[in-house]
């Protein structure tokens, strides 16, 4: 994958310790702490995967809406300690491709990232 997975997560610690890993399993990540960083990074950078902490962020389904009007082939991915956001609704339905349970299994998210890199070789 040649353009960067973007991780957005309040919690800077948290975010650095995934982008890390990530970095061990040679992704290139970008690592940002708001949603108002993640629209400018949108606006300048190209993304394939974007991992946004559901807990700690004020997402909302017109966030989802934009950035897959804005980015139809990116995939989104949300992390969670819960197992249900109603108030996503369409956001979960429409726009996060996967939405992985925290603490995350790093094992998991790699699975899925390979294949949507598999995905794309072959389109």
């Amino acid at each position: 994958m040649e353009e960067p997975i973007v991780v957005v997560n309040a919690n800077e610690a948290a975010c650095l310790e995934l982008c890390t890993g990530l970095q061990r399993e040679h992704f290139r990540t970008t690592a940002l702490h708001s949603l108002m960083a993640l629209e400018g990074e949108f606006q300048k950078t190209v993304c394939r995967v974007v991992i946004l902490d559901l807990d700690n962020l004020p997402v909302d389904n017109r966030l989802f809406r934009d950035l897959k009007r804005k980015n139809p082939r990116v995939h989104i991915v949300g992390l969670s300690s819960r197992p249900f956001h109603p108030e996503l609704e369409e956001a979960m339905s429409r726009h996060i491709s996967s939405c992985l349970t925290k603490p995350l299994d790093m094992e998991e998210l790699l699975y899925w990232l390979r294949s949507v890199c598999q995905e794309e070789n072959t389109v």
